[in-house]
């Protein structure tokens, strides 16, 4: 099975009497984001946050639709007291999880592997399987198991859907995700590319399809999803056939605090001359390399002041935050043969005009080019940033994750 590429948020107004609304859950190590959307008009009841769950000074923070943050702190022990005080809150509004309204709660796992290539409706055998592929990605699996398991607890009777980063990029062909290592040894061990920001990049490529008036699977897109992690993809016909993150969200472009693509010799070099453990250079190339390696920072905002300023470090890391930005969007260029259109989501992408600049900057023989009004332009909307006339289009697409889990989740339970 292949991942969907129809806009499972795109559908006419909902029935005022059916169950019309989706908790989105997005369970990490520490915290808990959670949204809960009406899928009627997309809009958004309630959201919230809890983190440092587990840490004295555990905080939630609520915020109703149209009203103000509501916020408490103290101990909140584990995920379990965690979305019980996120229940309580929605229930404060009218809109608990026992609502008749409720229609499913959504999950994003981080890794779905190769068996799961589309939202899933989750049983025993589907979270065992999500289990098993802990060891692919074992910061990230293991909470989402864990909100998983207590929404069930605290919901057993309601459907509940697995939504995967993953999902997006199982349409790669093999060509595209294989790594060049004994095929045994990878294949027993699971070692191939699978790719994350699958959601968003799906999101992204089907609204800029929209936002350019044509079917998505005539376009063909290299969307650059710029955050504090950082990814990019080329995108067929609302296909994925590459993108830059590999058997772990380390691959690929220069992150906040990650790496990106590295000579695999250096971690050896690092145990064998720096006497390093495999735990050290992980934390290295994970959390103290990337921006913050390199200069100190991972805020791009920040880094632009201190390039400003004449800073030295700041610049070059500037510099190679770009540098890695064009070959990627060269690679994909010629990956995908025809491109239609590039697009920055994500905060960096959305709303860092200088790097959307610096980026394209000298890639006029690509067709690529930014108007210097209209990329200074800051809005939440979908738009073009392109001159008139380009060859290729440059847009600005916000991501909406959450929405497009929703959409999903919903989508799956209603058919």
């Amino acid at each position: 099975m292949t991942a969907p590429t129809t806009d499972p948020t795109s559908e006419g107004p909902r029935s005022m009497t059916d169950p019309h609304r989706v908790l989105v859950l997005n369970s990490g190590s520490s915290s808990v984001k959670y949204q809960l959307l009406d899928m009627r008009d997309r809009s958004r009841p309630a959201t919230g946050l809890v983190e440092r769950i587990g840490e004295a000074t555990s905080r939630l923070v609520h915020t109703p639709r149209g009203g103000e943050p509501r916020e408490r702190t103290g101990r909140i022990a584990d995920h379990e007291q965690a979305l019980k005080a996120a229940a309580d809150e929605l229930a404060a509004d009218g809109l608990g999880l026992d609502s008749p309204e409720l229609a499913a709660i959504g999950h994003r796992v981080v890794h779905g592997g190769l068996r799961f290539s589309e939202p899933t409706l989750i049983t025993d055998e589907v979270l065992e399987e999500i289990e098993r592929l802990v060891p692919v990605a074992p910061l990230h699996n293991p909470a989402n198991i864990t909100g998983i398991r207590t929404a069930r607890a605290l919901r057993p009777d309601l459907p509940q859907v697995a939504v995967f980063d993953t999902a997006f990029h199982t349409s790669m062909p093999e060509h595209a995700a294989r790594y060049a290592i004994d095929v045994e040894t990878a294949d027993a061990h699971r070692i191939r590319r699978y790719g994350f920001h699958g959601t968003s990049h799906a999101h992204v490529s089907r609204r800029t399809a929209e936002l350019l008036g044509r079917p998505v699977t005539d376009v063909n897109v290299i969307v650059l999803h710029l955050g504090n992690g950082a990814s990019a993809s080329a995108v067929e016909g609302g296909r994925c056939v590459d993108t830059s993150m590999g058997l772990t969200p380390l691959e690929g472009l220069v992150m906040g605090t990650r790496s990106g693509d590295i000579d695999p010799a250096v971690t050896f070099h690092l145990k064998r001359v720096a006497g390093m453990s495999t735990d050290e250079i992980d934390v290295l190339l994970n959390k103290r390399s990337g921006l913050v390696g390199l200069c100190g920072d991972n805020d791009m905002r920040e880094i632009r002041r201190r390039v400003d300023e004449g800073d030295e470090r700041a610049a070059l890391a500037f510099d190679v935050y770009i540098h890695r930005l064009k070959k990627y969007i060269g690679a994909y260029s010629a990956v995908l043969g025809r491109v239609d259109a590039v697009v920055f989501t994500a905060g960096v992408g959305e709303n860092s005009a200088p790097v959307r600049e610096a980026a394209l900057a000298g890639l006029e023989g690509f067709g690529l080019a930014v108007d210097p009004d209209r990329n200074a332009v800051r809005s939440g909307e979908p738009r073009l940033i392109s001159p008139d006339g380009a060859r290729v289009a440059v847009a600005v697409v916000p991501t909406d994750e959450e929405l497009e889990i929703a959409g999903q989740t919903f989508d799956l339970v209603h058919n």
